[in-house]
């Protein structure tokens, strides 16, 4: 019996075509898609903030992912072994860790990046060996007046390269695995002002795009995205593009649905009093029905957030070493970040 294809190629030489079946025609209804996947098991573990409940804390922030069976280091502390020291009390296992992401360039995210990947290579070869990073982390970071590059990234990049590590940088939202996007950098739809010093006094330094030298805004600020059945999960380093920009940014490349959790940093320490009321209200408005405030939020912000979202101890808590936010489970505080 001669194949439907063969029939097709010997009518197309003689000049003829298969006539078109009735249920081959277009009938107006739009193409099927299929639904994209959702993360459905999720823990994250906190590694390095300023307050523990195990291990030691310190001004930086690092978390440990684990997502359908893929684990993913974000962020790597501000001192050289805060976070292996910290996983090794609580017994978390970083040397099958292959990915990590950095949120930002700033050091208290980024320094454990190199002692990390030389400890747990000597190991694992992969470990921590793929470095996600927003477009922008590497730009020269510069004082008016001064060609010194304050920008540390660019210290450790041949660092981690000599290591056989590489890096990969997102220019837009990222599906890294199913269900798990990068932001990449985050537009600044709302004028949110969530970086630099508190301090008035205190000299913001310039970042070198292209042959200009702007405002370091930190462009290149990145969070993660979990989309589950529940909602979206954002986790954060220091949010500084503002945490409402990262969650609109969120709904429109991933989808519109609420926040089921906020985790991490949101660097609201500092913020006015107008600033915190508008926040709360945005927040509120997408839903989030889990929050812990780690890092830069502040802890007044935290309960504060606690009280006007409606949340209680159980469901919005101060970020903690030790902590975990579990999917199914929701939030395993210790006592003292309760």
């Amino acid at each position: 019996m001669i194949s439907r294809r063969n029939l097709v190629r010997q009518l197309t030489l003689a000049g003829l075509s298969l006539p078109v079946m009735p249920s081959l025609l277009h009938s107006g209804a739009a193409p099927s898609i299929a639904p994209r996947r959702k993360v459905s098991q999720l823990r994250i573990t906190i590694l390095s903030t300023m307050l523990a409940d195990a291990g030691i804390g310190e001004w930086g922030f690092a978390a440990l992912v684990e997502v359908d069976g893929r684990r993913i280091l974000f962020d790597t502390g501000a001192h050289e072994d805060v976070v292996a020291r910290n996983a090794r009390e609580l017994k978390v296992a970083l040397d099958t860790v292959p990915d990590v992401v950095l949120s930002h360039n700033h050091g208290d995210h980024t320094i454990g990046l190199v002692p990390l990947r030389t400890e747990l290579a000597a190991k694992r070869a992969d470990a921590l060996g793929n470095a996600h990073v927003a477009d922008g982390i590497f730009a020269p970071r510069l004082r008016s007046g001064s060609n010194d590059d304050l920008n540390a990234m660019n210290r450790f990049r041949p660092l981690y390269e000599a290591t056989g590590g590489r890096f990969a940088v997102h220019a837009k939202p990222t599906e890294l695995y199913p269900g798990v996007w990068l932001t990449g950098p985050v537009p600044r739809r709302h004028n949110e002002r969530n970086w630099g010093s508190p301090n008035p006094q205190s000299r913001p330094p310039l970042v070198k795009v292209g042959s200009q030298m702007l405002e370091d805004t930190v462009p290149e600020d990145m969070s993660m995205v979990f989309d589950t059945d529940r909602g979206l999960v954002v986790l954060t380093g220091c949010g500084h593009a503002g945490v409402v920009n990262i969650i609109d940014h969120a709904r429109d490349s991933v989808r519109p649905a609420p926040v089921h959790a906020l985790i991490g940093g949101i660097h609201l320490f500092g913020a006015s009093e107008e600033t915190l009321v508008w926040t709360e209200q945005r927040l509120k408005a997408a839903g989030v029905r889990q929050l812990i405030g780690a890092h830069c939020t502040g802890v007044e912000v935290v309960y504060r957030f606690r009280k006007t979202l409606g949340l209680d101890r159980s469901t919005c808590v101060v970020g903690a070493v030790g902590q975990v936010f579990d999917l199914a489970k929701g939030i395993e505080a210790g006592a003292i970040a309760r």
